[in-house]
């Protein structure tokens, strides 16, 4: 069994809200994308923690200390692996797919991070446009275990957000799955 934190990206309301498009709020489409995922990986014997287990729970006032709060709050639990969810954002509506970022090429969290892209373009049929090195993102760079940041799809894409919103279980279905491939659960 594995621990395994779970980030819904962004708060409810300010300070560090999320992207929005289409009608769609980042945050709270993570949100539900987040629980759908904690309770499949439940359902498989992972012990699993959520950034945000309410629509309203507030992290943090100011963008730093709601990420601090989640990484804090992550070490502290000595979470085996973090997750963070998140929505893409584009000027061009027509960018869509799904892509995750890393602290540094090699590695558990990037190999982590291809097993969940994998599963969700098998489960939402959504372009797999890979992953990327980011070591300046905070909550890869201040967690103690392999740490990835998913954005599921572009919230700026209409059928991306639509998806997302309309059918979160396959987004959940295609984090969680990723999760166990690569744990060998599955």
């Amino acid at each position: 069994m594995a621990k395994i934190y779970i980030d819904q990206g962004h708060n409810p309301r300010n300070p560090n809200a999320g992207a929005e498009g289409n009608g769609y709020r980042e945050q709270d489409l993570v949100y539900e994308i987040g629980v759908q995922t904690a309770a499949i990986l439940r359902g498989a014997g992972q012990e699993v923690r959520l950034s945000r287990p309410t629509p309203e729970t507030q992290l943090g006032t100011s963008n730093t200390s709601s990420l601090a709060a989640r990484v804090n709050d992550a070490n502290s639990w000595g979470a085996d692996y973090f997750v963070s969810l998140h929505a893409n954002a584009s000027e061009n509506p027509s960018a869509g797919g799904s892509e995750a970022y890393v602290f540094r090429r090699g590695g558990e969290a990037e190999a982590l991070a291809e097993s969940i892209l994998t599963e969700l373009s098998d489960v939402t049929g959504l372009e797999n446009r890979g992953v990327f090195v980011r070591p300046t993102l905070y909550v890869l760079r201040r967690t103690r275990m392999p740490a990835t940041l998913i954005e599921l799809g572009f919230i700026t894409n209409p059928a991306d957000a639509e998806l997302m919103a309309d059918e979160p279980w396959l987004f959940a279905a295609g984090v969680a799955n990723g999760i166990l491939e690569y744990l060998g659960v599955i």
